[in-house]
Order: C-alpha cells, then sequence, then structure tokens
C-alpha cells in the first residue's frame, strides 16, 4: 500500500497529487517572471517534465544528470554531469535553477554544501526541494523511521530483504554503499545549505513532508 501511495510513476498516486501540487506553486513562481527563461533541472529527467505537463515555449530547459535512459538522451538539451561541481556552466548562466528530490542522494553533509553552492552560483534564481527527515515514513525505503536507525542495522535490513524501491542487496557491503548514499535533510541544515531562501513547507495530515528552497522571485 505504501508503495502504490509513493509511487511517483503512476498519475494517479498520492506521491504525483502532491508533486503536481508544487509544481504548481513553481508555475506560479514563474509566472513573475517575463520573457524568454533559461531553466535548470539538476538531476532531473525529460519524463518528469513530460508528467508534468510542462509546454511553455518561453521556457528553455536544460537537464543535468550522471546518467540518462534511452528516451532522455533522444531530447535536445541534456548534460551529463555532477550537480557537486557544475564546471561547465558559468556564473548565473541561468536564469532558474530547479531541483527535485536530488540534494538528499549526492552523498555527505560536505557533497550537499558543494551541490547547493553550485546551485546559488549558476542560475539568478532557485527552487530546490527535499525530503523531510523528520517525516515518519522514510520515502526511499518505506519504513516508519528508517532514517533513524543506525546505519548498521539498516544495511543489514536492506541486505535481508526488498525495501521501498530498492532490492534485497546481493551483499551487507553492498547494502551499506545503498542506505549509505541517502542522507535526508532537517529543516536546519536546509537552511543552513541555503541561508538567503524562504522556505515552503509540503504537508500530509498536517506534517511537513517535505520542503522547498526559494530565492530570487522578489
Amino acid at each position: 500500500m505504501l508503495k502504490r501511495l509513493a509511487n511517483n510513476t503512476d498519475p494517479g498516486s498520492l506521491a504525483t497529487r502532491l508533486r503536481r501540487a508544487r509544481f504548481a506553486f513553481f508555475l506560479d513562481l514563474l509566472a513573475r517572471l517575463k520573457g524568454e527563461l533559461r531553466i535548470l533541472d539538476v538531476g532531473g529527467s525529460v519524463e518528469f517534465w513530460k508528467m508534468m505537463g510542462l509546454a511553455q515555449p518561453r521556457l528553455h530547459l536544460t537537464i543535468l544528470n550522471q546518467t540518462f535512459g534511452p528516451a532522455d538522451q533522444a531530447a535536445e538539451n541534456i548534460v551529463v554531469g555532477d550537480a557537486r561541481n557544475m564546471i561547465g556552466f558559468r556564473d548565473r548562466e541561468f536564469d532558474v535553477a530547479f531541483s527535485n528530490s536530488v540534494i538528499e542522494h549526492v552523498g555527505t553533509y560536505v557533497d550537499q554544501q558543494r551541490m547547493a553552492a553550485e546551485v546559488r552560483r549558476v542560475a539568478a534564481r532557485y527552487f530546490v526541494q527535499t525530503p523531510n527527515k523528520y517525516f515518519p515514513i522514510e520515502p526511499h525505503f518505506l519504513v516508519p523511521g528508517f532514517q533513524f536507525l543506525p546505519l548498521r542495522v539498516r544495511a543489514e535490513l536492506l541486505a535481508r530483504r526488498d525495501l521501498g524501491w530498492y532490492k534485497r542487496a546481493a551483499s551487507y557491503a553492498e547494502a551499506l554503499r545503498e542506505v549509505t548514499a541517502v542522507r535526508l535533510l532537517t529543516r536546519r541544515e536546509l537552511c543552513e545549505l541555503f541561508p538567503e531562501a524562504t522556505l515552503y513547507r509540503e504537508r500530509f495530515l498536517g506534517l511537513t513532508k517535505s520542503f522547498v528552497a526559494y530565492h530570487g522571485w522578489d
């Protein structure tokens, strides 16, 4: 049941409905801006933008990711790169940097600081979303409180069974790599990464499910 609710590839799932509401907020911010806009999606995919139904001729989209699937590779303006070091982009090359559920996957807190610094460097405005660490259900492994368990215990669980969107790891070492690769952020940490940002809270049943740090729209 949790997987059905959290399946963001299902147009009717709770996750997709929340994502659409969040994206509507993003579009409202874009509507404040006039003229053509250069948008960088950090860590995104072509499929995401298709699902969101974005079709505005004035928006020129570039997508940066470490890997792309076959469907993505047929699109224009895709760039293979690292969110922590966007060396191929000039300062303020884009009008808007957009990132959805990526910063929790880039590594350690130092890696997250590097990504945040690059987002703030390459764009005049940004819109960065990430899950709330203190939401009761961990959004990747779909286990209540999973993010608060000792690292060793998390790895042992994944080495024994499928968890959420992750298949059972072939070894403890592989499981350890998988669970270490997800580092959820607290509100305080996100504010430290984006100190000038305004925080938008995405709520579910009265609880904050995720945050959006956005800046530059005034």
